[in-house]
């Protein structure tokens, strides 16, 4: 999965402060790589567009609350390249000051996705669910803060890092929550055809003629090509032009996704890989 490790410096980028999901992420990928943490998604992609981070490690989506709100507008315009993916399960932790207790929390701050992965326990408690820039960023505040009226949704490593004790454990919604993440780079790194099963992303927008997108797609489908995934979100301000995201099995070199990209592409104004890279393995862990 890793892109040319030897002749990159090793720098990684993530949204968040240590202690994050995303951090968790490049610690499994990664291990030997220093992480960059960065105050927004904008501030990630730049890292890596400028130079200060050889790498970035984006989360694109989520099984429990979606995809990952403004990636796939940033996207496009980045000028990165897809390079590979990782699967994290997740699981959040219900932490506070040492001194509180479930009865003397009122409110509880996170990521936007964290709070929407534990819904359950926020309507238990009862909690005033706060929006925070990231997950480990909340654990850091609210330890600086002091006080036992305050918790946050976070990680194990965070809760750690930030000396923050834990007050329940595993509060996610769902068995199975898992987090997809992206590694980006500068240069596009294909893996070489035929040596392992590989993803490509894209960007396209199509012609404004009846049935363009269908006529677009069916190519994908009369070539035996799979699309695992297909997103679209409006790019003027009129919300007449679609932008679409999509994610195909294959890599450009092969013959019948080569047939199918050309036919796409006749029915697009605008056409775009993202990048092909090898596809992750989602592993079952407890």
């Amino acid at each position: 999965m890793s892109p040319a490790r030897n002749s990159l410096a090793r720098t990684i980028a993530f949204q968040g402060a240590l202690g994050a999901n995303s951090h968790i992420a490049i610690s499994e990928v990664y291990p030997d790589y220093v992480p960059v943490p960065c105050t927004t998604f904008e501030d990630t992609f730049a890292a890596v567009s400028s130079g200060r981070a050889a790498l970035g490690m984006i989360p694109i989506d989520n099984s429990l609350a979606g995809r990952v709100a403004d990636i796939h507008h940033l996207l496009p315009q980045s000028g990165l390249f897809i390079v590979g993916e990782h699967y994290l399960p997740v699981r959040f932790q219900l932490a506070a000051n040492k001194g509180a207790t479930l009865k003397t929390i009122k409110r509880v701050h996170s990521h936007i996705h964290a709070l929407a992965q534990c819904r359950k326990i926020i309507r238990e408690l009862k909690l005033e669910p706060h929006v925070h820039a990231d997950t480990a960023g909340a654990a850091q505040e609210y330890a600086e803060r002091g006080g036992v009226e305050d918790a946050v949704l976070t990680t194990v490593l965070a809760a750690r890092m930030y000396g923050m004790k834990i007050l329940r454990r595993n509060v996610e919604d769902g068995a199975g929550n898992t987090t997809r993440f992206i590694i980006m780079s500068k240069k596009r790194n294909d893996p070489a055809p035929g040596q392992r099963a590989c993803k490509t992303s894209l960007v396209f927008q199509v012609r404004s003629i009846p049935a363009a997108l269908y006529k677009g797609l069916g190519g994908f489908a009369t070539n035996g090509v799979n699309v695992v995934k297909l997103e679209s979100y409006m790019v003027d301000a009129n919300f007449t032009v679609a932008q679409f995201y999509a994610e195909i099995e294959g890599h450009p070199a092969d013959g019948n996704v080569a047939l199918a990209l050309e036919e796409l592409q006749h029915y697009s104004t605008f056409f775009k890989v993202l990048g092909v890279y090898p596809k992750a393995r989602l592993l079952k862990r407890g």
